[in-house]
Formats: structure tokens, C-alpha cells, sequence
């Protein structure tokens, strides 16, 4: 199941909103039923599900997702390449409209429509799943306003929800399980040591960024010392400021490598780390990717399970760039020197 959480969408206009699914997505959705949430006006989270034999019982979460967005109304739009033009299908999807209607109307959510569509592209035809005769045609989805918002805001839009999952991916198995026997030689840290290790952690790990921003790969020993470093809370704490930082770019890019090379269970911090860049951003679909990677690898992780919950029930990006304070916070008490806060809202001219 994917979530995000996008601006202001075209509800009223069937070709319009489905071609801005990708870019709220992160990806073109196939075989998929995406539940688009709107309140006062304004848009919620965006659910995505597979298209599969799992989709009815899943659609109580679905709905429940829904209200915890504090949605009022929800629009459906099934991505059905095979069943699009069946007329067999058609009862389908009538029935699975209503059976979602259902699950929305026990929690005060009301299903405004649901579309069918073969695929999301330009001049796809939609129709309505109810049958009430309405039809359309998609509009370009590389020419939507969402998207080209994804684009200026540095957010890369895929092809397929695989090579989403690729971002966060181990790349290497037997390369990631070598390296972990080289973390494990190294040794753990110890969680009662002074603040000046600590504090030799942070700039080391910016210092690992900025040579990832060089092009030059980390060695397995800077690899390991960052493994564990941020299983020292003051570290990992501190180091999450780095997402609403000037640098956050570079920070990024440090943690989504180190999803890629490290094993479990020292990947999670990394994953997490992630998340929250991706979050802050606002990059839902990548956040959510790499959450789903985390708490598959640890279940009970605090951090992951919060901001989950949180992209979850659609809370803004602003909010959560919030909890980044706790690490300037924290590193002035180090007295490590971070990168100046962003400016979010505005760009460089």
C-alpha cells in the first residue's frame, strides 16, 4: 500500500486528476486502485493498493486510512489494463465501487466517484465504474502542473513502482553481507561514551556526505563507522536536522546509499534517516518506500512506525520538519556545527 500526501488536485476534472497520479505517486500506478482524499477544499493522502486478489480485504484499511487523513470526500480510479474494456469486468468493478462505498460511509467518508482507466497516459479514455455514463479522456501526465512542481522541487518520477523499490534496494546481497561481517569486527560502540565521540560521529558522517556528493564511493570502514554511530541516539537524533538543512541533498543521498550497501539490521537507521529527508521535502512515495523497507526489517522501530503513521494520515511535510529542531537542539549542546536551515517555500533566484 502507498501513501502520499499531495497539494491541490483538479477533483472535479476525472482527466486531470488521473493524469497527476504519477506525480503525486512517484510513479505510473498499473493494476491499481488509488483512493485520492480531499477536505475543506483541500487534498489529503493519496492510497494506493494492488489490484489483486488481496483488494477486498483490504479495503477496510483502505477506508480506515481515509478518515484518519480527516477526509470528507475520496475519489477512486482503478487502473485495470486487462479489465478496462470488459464488459464482464465491468460488474467487478461496479462491485468493488460499492463495496468501498460501503467501508467510506461506516466512517463518514463519502465516495464521490470512481473511475476506471485502461492505463495512465496521455488520451487513455476513462469511464465512470458505476455505470452513470460518464467518460473522458486522460490528460498528459508529463504536462500536469503536479508534475512539473515534482520536477522543480528535485523529485524524479518513475516509470514502474519497482524502480522506486530499487532507490532503497540492497544492490549488492553478497557485497552487503561482507560488509556486515566487517561491522561486526568493528565492534559496538558504547552508549555510555563522551560527547566528543559523539561529536566526532556527526562530522564524520557530514564528511561522508560531502564525498558521496564528490562521486567518490565510501570505504567499508567509513561504511561500519556509520552503522554504528547512529545507533548512538545524540548521533541519529542530531543527524535528522540534516533533512531541513542546505545541504539536505547531500545528507539524502548519503542515507539512500548506505540503504543500498548496508545488511540488516544496521540498514534501518539509514532507511529511516531517508524517510524523514524524503518526508520533509515532501516526497511521500520515496518516504514511504523506505519506511515500508524499515519496519519490514524492524517492526517495532519508533521513529519509522511514527512517521508511517504519520505519512499514513496524510500530516504535512511543514509539520513534520518540526521534529528537525530536537537535532539543532542537540548539536549546539554537542557544539557541532550543521548546515544553516532551508528556507522552505523559497527558491534561489
Amino acid at each position: 500500500m502507498t501513501t502520499s500526501s499531495p497539494s491541490d488536485y483538479p477533483i472535479d476534472r476525472p482527466g486531470s486528476l488521473i493524469a497527476a497520479l504519477p506525480a503525486v505517486l512517484g510513479f505510473v500506478p498499473e493494476r491499481s486502485l488509488v483512493l485520492v482524499t480531499a477536505a475543506d477544499g483541500q487534498m489529503g493522502a493519496v492510497l494506493r493498493a494492488d489490484l489483486d486478489d488481496e483488494l477486498l480485504g483490504s479495503l477496510p484499511r483502505l477506508a480506515e486510512l481515509a478518515a484518519m487523513s480527516g477526509a470528507e470526500i475520496a475519489i477512486g480510479v482503478l487502473v485495470d489494463e486487462v479489465g478496462a474494456g470488459c464488459l464482464v469486468c465491468a460488474d467487478e468493478h461496479r462491485e468493488l465501487s460499492q463495496l468501498l462505498d460501503a467501508e467510506l460511509r461506516e466512517r463518514d467518508v463519502d465516495l464521490f466517484a470512481v473511475h476506471v482507466v485502461e492505463q495512465v497516459a496521455a488520451g487513455a479514455r476513462w469511464h465512470c465504474a458505476d455505470g452513470c455514463g460518464s467518460s473522458g479522456v486522460v490528460e498528459d501526465p508529463h504536462a500536469s502542473p503536479i508534475a512539473a512542481a515534482a520536477v522543480l522541487d528535485g523529485r524524479r518520477l518513475y516509470s514502474r513502482r519497482a524502480e522506486l523499490v530499487d532507490v532503497v534496494a540492497v544492490a549488492d546481497p553478497v557485497r552487503s553481507a561482507a560488509l556486515g561481517a566487517v561491522i561486526v569486527e568493528s565492534g559496538a560502540i558504547d552508549p555510555q561514551r563522551p560527547q566528543s565521540q559523539a561529536r566526532a560521529d556527526i562530522e564524520h558522517a557530514l564528511e561522508c556526505a560531502a564525498q558521496i556528493d564528490d562521486g567518490h564511493a565510501l570505504s567499508d570502514k567509513d561504511s561500519a563507522r556509520l552503522a554504528w554511530a547512529v545507533t548512538d541516539p545524540r548521533v541519529r537524533d542530531t543527524l535528522y536536522a540534516l533533512a531541513v538543512g542546505d545541504k539536505a541533498g547531500v545528507a539524502e543521498a548519503l542515507w539512500a546509499d548506505l540503504s543500498r550497501r548496508l545488511p540488516a539490521p544496521w540498514r534501518v537507521e539509514a532507511l529511516v534517516l531517508l524517510a524523514f529527508s524524503a518526508y520533509a521535502r515532501g516526497d511521500g512515495p520515496l518516504a514511504g518506500i523506505a519506511l515500508d523497507a524499515a519496519l519490514r526489517c524492524e517492526p517495532e522501530h519508533t521513529m519509522a512506525g511514527m512517521l508511517d503513521t504519520a505519512l499514513q494520515s496524510g500530516m504535512r511535510p511543514e509539520q513534520i520538519r518540526e521534529l528537525a529542531r530536537t537535532g539543532y537542539r542537540l548539536a549546539r549542546q554537542l557544539g557541532v556545527r550543521l548546515p544553516p536551515r532551508r528556507l522552505f517555500g523559497r527558491r534561489a533566484g
